[in-house]
């Protein structure tokens, strides 16, 4: 495929046969040429809708079906964040997260460039989608896991009959390491911030863009893992103020768990550059990233949408997961309850205020994930010749 890609940081350009990363170090994103870009007139629901802003590759299957998700007003959850809330719900793609967008363009190449493989590291939502897309197109996939990983998060995966491998080592170069063995092999990698999987989740961006068109949102706060999506999210709202259809980039906000969170701490040390942590235990698992190949580019986004970056403890971000399902009727993963429990700090601390248009990224549902605040129940149980007396008793 001959893919016109260029560096962030340096300016550099390159091709997808040249690899993920720059010499610079930072990685790659795709080539857009937004000039002339408006709306699209047709009927697409589906992140296919902006063919204009995406690699040229023809989706089928399950990567035809992926994004178009809701943008959900949550008028109970304004008094708690002290703005005008909104969610993106990212739960409602093919197999509930946002990596749908991402797997749908990467695997859509592969297929279209006739590649062997496609493979991925991640022992979560990633692992997942990218296995099933594979699975629909008829592409084989290889994920690599930690050793460590889950016997019920495997079993999951399995049902889609990619090739698993648990690997025992260090996880953080086993990103890196999987892309030079992966040119070697003939397996196309499209790991967490690989340039199809950014452009892909890129949508997410346009998506919200188009449903508040002609005006744009204050702000958007989204968990940070790798930056990947952080990134694309950016690159996004860039491309479209360039093609005027934004009168404004909105403010980025980015939001860690606490036991995990080297964005946050390289943001508030004022620092350019992240540098790994010891990773702590957080129920935020899917977004404990202790070493995030995407880090930098998170921080250059922050800065240049004037947002910021913060991190969030596990009381809080159990607290925001309830008050989503409560009162916004949304049941998302720990991890993505994160953005609500960051938008609360920024409401407290000034950061959105009563007349901003906040929208939360909410990135996966929490039906795939192994429970970790489950309610006790207290159910009455009640003869049926008993029922109106009953209901007239508790409603």
């Amino acid at each position: 495929m001959d893919l016109s890609l260029s560096c962030y940081a340096c300016g550099a350009t390159a091709t997808l046969a040249d690899g993920p990363r720059c010499d610079c170090g930072e990685p790659y994103w795709v080539r857009t040429e937004p000039s002339g870009f408006d709306w699209p007139a047709t009927p697409e629901r589906s992140l296919w809708r902006y063919r204009d802003l995406l690699p040229d590759v023809d989706p089928s299957g399950l990567a035809a079906g992926a994004g178009g998700t809701p943008l959900v007003r949550a008028p109970r959850l304004d008094d708690d964040v002290g703005a005008t809330v909104h969610v993106k719900y990212e739960g409602a793609n093919p197999t509930g997260t946002f990596k749908d967008r991402g797997s749908a363009v990467g695997v859509a190449a592969a297929a279209e460039t006739g590649d062997d493989a496609v493979g991925t590291v991640s022992h979560g939502n990633m692992a997942r989608s990218m296995a099933a897309h594979a699975a629909s197109a008829g592409v084989d996939c290889l994920v690599l896991v930690p050793a460590d990983v889950p016997t019920e998060r495997l079993s999951l995966l399995a049902r889609y009959d990619p090739t698993i491998l648990r690997v025992d080592g260090d996880y953080g170069r086993l990103y890196r390491e999987s892309l030079r063995i992966g040119s070697e092999a003939g397996v196309r990698f499209v790991n967490s911030d690989a340039p199809l999987r950014v452009a892909g989740q890129g949508t997410t961006a346009l998506e919200i863009a188009e449903s508040f068109a002609p005006d744009t949102p204050d702000a958007v706060v989204l968990p940070v893992s790798s930056g990947g999506h952080a990134s694309g999210v950016w690159k996004a709202f860039r491309d479209l103020s360039t093609a005027g259809v934004l009168d404004r980039v909105p403010r980025l906000y980015f939001v860690q768990a606490a036991a995990c969170a080297p964005i946050a701490e390289a943001w508030g040390r004022g620092d350019d550059v992240v540098e790994p942590v010891e990773a702590g235990e957080t129920v935020a698992y899917s977004i404990a990233n202790a070493d995030p190949p995407s880090g930098n580019r998170v921080l250059a986004a922050a800065s240049e949408t004037e947002g910021g970056v913060l991190a969030v403890d596990d009381d809080a971000i159990l607290e925001a997961r309830r008050a989503l399902a409560s009162s916004a009727g949304l049941f998302v993963e720990s991890a993505c309850a994160t953005a609500l429990a960051g938008a609360r700090r920024l409401g407290d601390r000034g950061d959105l205020v009563t007349d901003d248009d906040v929208v939360l990224v909410a990135t996966g549902t929490g039906f795939t994930e192994r429970e970790v605040d489950a309610p006790g129940v207290d159910a009455e149980t009640v003869p049926l010749s008993a029922l109106a007396e009953t209901v007239t008793r508790v409603v």
